[in-house]
This record gives structure tokens, C-alpha cells and sequence, in this order.
């Protein structure tokens, strides 16, 4: 199995190569990616210093260029497909059915991977775009149970790419509107979950508010830990009870199916995360590589204090594995 990896700047991809990556996920610096956030994502004139640094320690880089493109602004993702094409992009991460079109237009065999926001969960789906665009692989989205990934992966046509560490998100990804439900913008088109423009801070008698478009989502005492503010993870009063409403704060971690994963076939493991430091990114990369190479047979392990450390590093100090352990689906 590979490991992806994410870079949100170039620091955090020098510490995914490091440490082990086989491939770092990028994106540019516009709409055009599902992390569209101030500050983050690569200017097309250091992603060719990017590729050069991954391609010398033989890692590989992909562009996520996969948010749905509104009519008025398609040459937007057009421009992006010719730049990172240009540039030597080892693969380019889509959704839409019309950038991959695009991408055919211009050559039959550049690599496609199918994004997790094409939320494409049966064999049905992959032998579509497997057929009418021949994608290599596909990131299949967070909604499966494991006996679904293994069904799928013995099946599919093409390479199967699944998430093992990361924040969790209790949406089918692609059809999540309520950050556009709060503030016009999407996740989908706009690449902004929760965007910062939004997105307000107080603290009053050492209590910190967080608010999304002038609605109180959560509020912090001196001894928690402050997530970012979005409607899904918020607290909120419920029959004079405050709860979380939808979601507790949490992080997937698939460390310990990872040998099951392996014998299902699946080729790649992603960790999400191109929002978070480049600290974060050396340390998961290195506990990572350790435990896909002993799920392939290699002689190194992980340890207790591996596991403490991602669990630190998780949305709310607490794992889970998801819907992989949904024994009813």
C-alpha cells in the first residue's frame, strides 16, 4: 500500500517526502480545491520547486482540482488543469465530470483519480468513470463499513484509495451543504468549509466564543481546547441540554484494520489534514510509513507512544474507526 499525504504549503510537503510519503496531495491557491483557505494551498510558481523536491526523493505529487465549477467561472478550472498539467503533475484529483472530459480532450492517458467529493460508493459508479473517462484510481468517501471497501476493492476496475487518519466529517463528502446553508459559500464549489471570512472569535470573562456568520457555534472554558467552528461539530442548547447536535469532535484512525485493508487490495492509504502544520504532517507521516511497512511484512512496528501521539494530534484527543466498523451495513 501507498501513503498519501497532505501539503498545504511547501514545509508541510518537505516533511510528507521525509518522512516516508509516496505521494503528497496539493492544491492551488483558488476555489478550484476543497481546501480553499487563507494562507494555505501552492501559487503555480512554487509547485514546480514542490514537484522537483518530491520527484529527487522519489515521491509523487497530485493536484486536487476537485470542487464542481460553477458556469461563469469554468475557465477558473480549466486554467488550473492546463497549469498543473504543464507544470508535471503526476496526477490530477477530480470530481466533476466535465474537468475530467476537459483532461481526456487533452490527452487519453494522463492520470485521473477520482475524487472523494464524486462520493462514488458502488461498482456501479466506478465502472462509469472507469469506462467513460479511465481514471487509475478511485478515493472512495468515508460512508463504508470494511466488509463494503473489501467488496469494492476485490471488484473494482480501477486502484482503490482509502482514508486511515484524519478528521472526521459526518457528511457524505460532496453533499454537504450546511456551511452554504450559514454562509453562501460551499465546500463543493467554493472549496470552504466554514470560510474565515465568517468566522469570529471572542472571549469574555476567559470564555472564548467561536461564531459562524454571527451564529454562537460553541464556546470554549480556559481548560478546553477550541476546534474550528463549524455548524456540524457545534454545541448547542437542546431541551436545556447543551450537546453536540450532530457530530462529537473526532478524528478517524484505521491503524488497526490496516492489515484487513491490505488483504482487501486497496493500493493507497490518505491522511487528510492539509490544514494542519507541517509538525503535524512529519509526525503522522513517519508513524504512518512505520505501519503500512509492517502491514507489508517489513521488520518495524509502531508503538503505545505512536498511538498517544495521533491521538493528541486528533479532533478532540479521540479516534474512532468510522463507518468501517458498521457491522449492519
Amino acid at each position: 500500500m501507498d501513503l498519501v499525504c497532505p501539503a498545504g504549503n511547501f514545509q508541510s510537503l518537505k516533511k510528507a517526502v521525509d518522512n516516508g510519503a509516496n505521494a503528497v496531495y496539493i492544491g492551488m491557491r483558488n476555489e478550484t480545491n476543497a481546501r480553499h483557505f487563507a494562507g494555505l494551498n501552492f501559487a503555480v510558481k512554487d509547485i514546480t520547486q514542490a514537484i522537483d523536491y518530491a520527484h529527487n526523493n522519489q515521491c509523487k505529487v497530485y493536484c486536487a482540482i476537485n470542487t464542481y465549477p460553477r458556469q461563469d467561472k469554468w475557465r477558473l478550472w480549466t486554467q488550473a488543469v492546463d497549469q498543473a498539467m504543464d507544470l508535471g503533475i503526476d496526477s490530477l484529483i477530480v470530481a466533476d465530470c466535465g474537468v475530467m472530459d476537459y483532461i481526456r480532450q487533452k490527452s487519453d492517458t494522463f492520470p485521473i483519480h477520482l475524487s472523494v467529493q464524486a462520493s462514488a460508493t458502488n461498482l456501479e459508479s466506478l465502472n462509469f468513470y472507469y469506462q467513460n473517462f479511465d481514471i487509475r484510481r478511485a478515493v472512495l468517501p468515508r460512508v463504508l463499513s470494511l466488509a463494503q471497501v473489501t467488496q469494492l476493492a476485490k471488484k473494482s476496475p480501477v486502484e482503490i484509495e482509502v482514508f486511515g487518519f484524519g478528521s472526521l466529517c459526518i457528511m457524505a463528502e460532496g453533499r454537504c451543504y450546511l456551511s452554504s446553508y450559514m454562509t453562501g459559500e460551499s465546500p463543493n464549489t467554493q472549496g470552504v468549509c466554514s470560510p474565515s471570512s465568517h468566522v469570529r472569535w471572542d472571549e469574555k470573562d476567559g470564555v472564548l466564543q467561536s461564531r459562524l456568520n454571527n451564529l454562537l457555534i460553541d464556546q470554549y472554558e480556559p481548560h478546553e481546547n477550541a476546534g474550528y467552528p463549524t455548524l456540524c461539530k457545534g454545541r448547542f442548547e437542546i431541551e436545556g441540554n447543551v450537546e453536540y447536535a450532530l457530530e462529537e469532535p473526532t478524528s478517524l484512525n484505521t491503524m488497526d484494520i490496516l492489515p484487513e485493508l491490505s488483504s482487501a487490495g486497496v493500493a493507497a492509504i490518505k491522511i487528510e489534514g492539509r490544514q494542519r502544520s507541517p509538525a503535524y504532517v512529519a509526525t503522522v507521516t513517519d508513524i504512518w510509513r512505520r505501519a503500512i511497512d509492517a502491514a507489508n511484512g517489513k521488520a518495524v512496528n509502531t508503538t503505545e507512544a505512536d498511538r498517544n501521539k495521533l491521538s493528541s494530534l486528533s479532533e478532540g484527543r479521540q479516534t474512532t474507526i468510522g463507518a468501517y466498523e458498521r457491522s449492519w451495513q
